[in-house]
């Protein structure tokens, strides 16, 4: 069976001191599960692995069961292609904002969403005049000069769009696409 690259997002850990696992920790986690050649970025819960052909629902799953069975809490797994990634990359709607890449946020979706005009209000409403945001798939693009506490949108967009995702601003990402 040949192996294919991934990128696994994990959701809300090593966050505001919850959900702690320690990078290496995952590692040793992922290769258990049969992961070869697994890098981390920094504390993010990012993993680029290298899984047999696998569909992407069940090495979530895969993955969710074995982070639960070794520290006692399931977090979200979004696994993508580091092609699917490359593209959210390309499609950024807002290319002048990765001057100050920590006020690019990128929410990957677990599944894709068009967003309707009532949710597109909501998120306006929400907006102060100098925060942009876009939809693309399975990415909802905020840019956030002001700085992401801040921000009344990003508190709220995920309950507003109705989706589970996970955040990272445009360095983490970049930096994972490195790995």
């Amino acid at each position: 069976m040949s192996l294919k690259t991934h990128i696994a997002l994990l959701r809300g850990i090593n966050v505001g001191g919850k959900n702690i696992i320690k990078m290496k920790d995952l590692i040793t986690i992922c290769e258990g599960i049969g992961a070869s050649h697994v890098k981390t970025y920094i504390q993010s819960g990012n993993l680029v692995f290298q899984y047999p052909e696998t569909a992407l629902p069940i090495l979530e799953k895969i993955m969710g069961d074995a982070v639960m069975a070794a520290v006692g809490f399931r977090p979200a797994v979004m696994v993508f292609s580091p092609a699917c990634i490359a593209e959210v990359m390309a499609h950024n709607p807002f290319p002048e904002a990765i001057a100050t890449p920590q006020c690019l946020q990128l929410y990957f979706l677990e599944r894709p969403k068009q967003m309707t005009s009532i949710e597109q209000g909501l998120l306006q409403e929400l907006a102060i005049e100098s925060e942009r945001f876009a939809l693309v798939n399975r990415c909802f693009y905020l840019h956030a000069p002001e700085g992401i506490g801040r921000s009344k949108l990003a508190a709220k967009v995920e309950r507003i769009l109705n989706v589970s995702m996970t955040c990272r601003n445009w360095r983490t990402v970049m930096q994972t696409l490195m790995l």
